[in-house]
């Protein structure tokens, strides 16, 4: 991602993504199941969905990452260039998935603030959910109304387009079936990074599982500590650590039954 931190819109067209009432996981929720985090940029997922990405890898959740970009222009350092920053910063990703329990983290290979809403990165988007047939996916919500990473707005729109229809109507990029990969349906999506949450996950129990794997991102976090994040948590909650820590997304429920196979003739 660029240097701007995250602190841990114009709504689509269609009727068939609804908001769901304000719940909290795990009410209704499905799990343990799959999920994928597609994301732009390394370290995009740590901190705005790292501890919920730990609680459920420790509730026995199987979790992919996807990661558009190699995050290639987000320095200051003068003496730093692309190719050698995309490759501490696919390492230092490797290592958050690693300290979370993420199964497989996946790189796309796009230059950092070059994504584009086009039909590759859809076709690669479908692909990789009909391979790995999450239950659930996280990814940025593009149509936040504030301030937006151009590479988090394209990525939640390719995201968003992909999941519906796309992935789920086999005609959609026959290349999948002739490989014998069989459509999928998602169901679920949080949003991450809105301005309207309406579902959230009580992450006090992985907080500090959440810092271990953003301190991971040492090219990215000027030098803070574990400690220091730490000690701004006791700031902000004003000395009062006791109080719940929760991730907050918005929810699309995208709910159409698949075709069934057509009876055999008696």
């Amino acid at each position: 991602m660029g240097k701007k931190k995250k602190d841990a819109g114009k709504k689509p067209k269609g009727k068939t993504p609804t908001r769901a009432k304000s719940r909290s996981f795990p009410d209704d929720f499905p799990g343990p199941a799959r999920a994928m985090v597609i994301m732009a940029h390394p370290d995009d997922a740590e901190f705005v969905c790292g501890g919920t990405i730990a609680r459920w890898c420790a509730e026995g959740w199987d979790v992919t990452y996807v990661v558009a970009t190699g995050g290639d222009k987000g320095t200051h350092d003068s003496e730093m260039h692309p190719e050698k920053l995309a490759a501490i910063r696919e390492e230092e990703q490797r290592a958050a998935c690693r300290t979370l329990g993420v199964g497989e983290c996946i790189f796309l290979g796009y230059p950092d603030g070059f994504t584009s809403e086009s039909a590759e990165l859809r076709g690669q988007i479908v692909r990789l959910v009909r391979v790995h047939r999450p239950d659930v996916v996280i990814t940025w919500d593009a149509y936040e109304r504030g301030f937006n990473h151009r590479d988090h707005r394209n990525i939640g729109v390719a995201v968003a387009d992909a999941l519906y229809p796309l992935v789920r109507d086999r005609l959609f990029y026959p290349a999948d079936e002739e490989d014998g990969l069989d459509s999928h349906q998602v169901n679920e999506v949080l949003l991450a990074g809105t301005a309207n949450p309406d579902f959230e996950v009580d992450v006090s129990q992985y907080w500090e599982k959440k810092l271990d794997a953003i301190v991971c991102h040492a090219s990215q976090i000027g030098g803070r500590t574990r400690e220091d994040f730490l000690k701004q948590r006791q700031e902000q909650a004003g000395g009062n650590t006791q109080q719940p820590m929760v991730e907050n997304f918005r929810r699309w429920t995208i709910r159409r039954a698949q075709a069934q196979p057509p009876e055999e003739k008696k």
